[in-house]
């Protein structure tokens, strides 16, 4: 199965490969310049992150090797890609029933929740305190669910309320207190690297071998894919920060949109070279910052 920026194999009943491409999407639609070794460095960083959840007892997850060796030979198909190819873009994971709502939490106001408060104050239904500051901290971190959309649509922002209703409250709240635990312990690690941990997007999905158990994550966690990371040292609010993520992608576009050049559906525009090697570097940036030494 081809995703947004992973393609997904089959490999057993109970096991799944996911492997990293070099694709990049923004505003849900997957853009036609790949950044040359993004795949490996995302694989790099969502390992280290999985790893460590589970370390710290945080929750389960679907992780079982990136040891691209363990894939099985039928795969392969001759003249296609080599084995070699996927070093370092592999990930063997457990099958899970996925929830379909991405759980996104906010430590901090940007994005979409930016434009939502200065429009009403709220985001995704939570009624925030008036006064505050793009890029600015939050009382608390909350949470602002989303629905999971296919490729080429939209995710949309919803209530608490209808998420718990579209899965059930009892699970909602399992999954809910699982990412807002994860976020609180991997903003005080990222803060003590220098980093801001603005905002993040778990998934999860229920193992059927362990269906009481209760969630795992699943997909990627705290990658630059997924998360807004800041610079600590410079931290003003009231304007766009610094990001060591795909925000470089997405200014750009936001750009191109601004002057009517693209209207933020299929297909994406091309990314010039300054922009690829840019993200790149943010990316690896990012990387070292939060897994070196560690």
């Amino acid at each position: 199965m081809r995703g947004k920026v992973r393609d997904v194999y089959t490999i057993s009943e109970t096991e799944l490969a996911l492997i990293a491409t070099d694709r990049v999407s923004a505003f849900d639609v997957v853009l036609p310049t790949p950044l040359p070794g993004k795949g490996v460095l995302l694989t790099s960083i969502a390992e280290f992150w999985l790893g460590w959840i589970e370390s710290r007892g945080l929750a389960r997850t679907h992780l079982i090797s990136t040891d691209a060796d363990r894939l099985p030979d039928r795969l392969f198909e001759p003249g296609g890609t080599a084995r070699g190819d996927l070093v370092g873009r592999t990930t063997i994971a457990r099958r899970a029933e996925v929830l379909p709502i991405e759980f996104v939490v906010r430590g901090y106001l940007e994005g979409s929740g930016w434009r939502e408060y200065s429009s009403s104050g709220r985001v995704c239904g939570h009624r925030l305190p008036p006064g505050l500051a793009r890029c600015g901290r939050l009382p608390e971190p909350i949470l602002t669910p989303a629905t999971k959309a296919a490729a080429g649509a939209h995710d949309e922002n919803i209530t608490e309320s209808d998420a718990a209703s579209s899965i059930g409250a009892a699970r909602y709240e399992q999954a809910r207190a699982i990412a807002l635990r994860i976020f609180r312990e991997a903003s005080a690690y990222a803060e003590a690297r220098g980093l801001i941990l603005a905002d993040t997007k778990f998934e999860f999905g229920i193992d059927p071998e362990e269906p009481d158990s209760g969630p795992i994550v699943v997909d990627e966690a705290l990658t630059p894919d997924s998360s807004r990371f800041w610079p600590a040292d410079g931290y003003a609010p009231g304007k766009p920060q610094p990001s060591f993520d795909k925000q470089y992608v997405r200014a750009y576009l936001e750009q191109l949109v601004a002057q009517g050049r693209w209207n933020r559906s299929p297909p994406g525009p091309e990314l010039p070279g300054d922009i690829v090697s840019g993200t790149l570097e943010r990316y690896r940036e990012a990387v070292e910052r939060l897994t070196v030494g560690a």
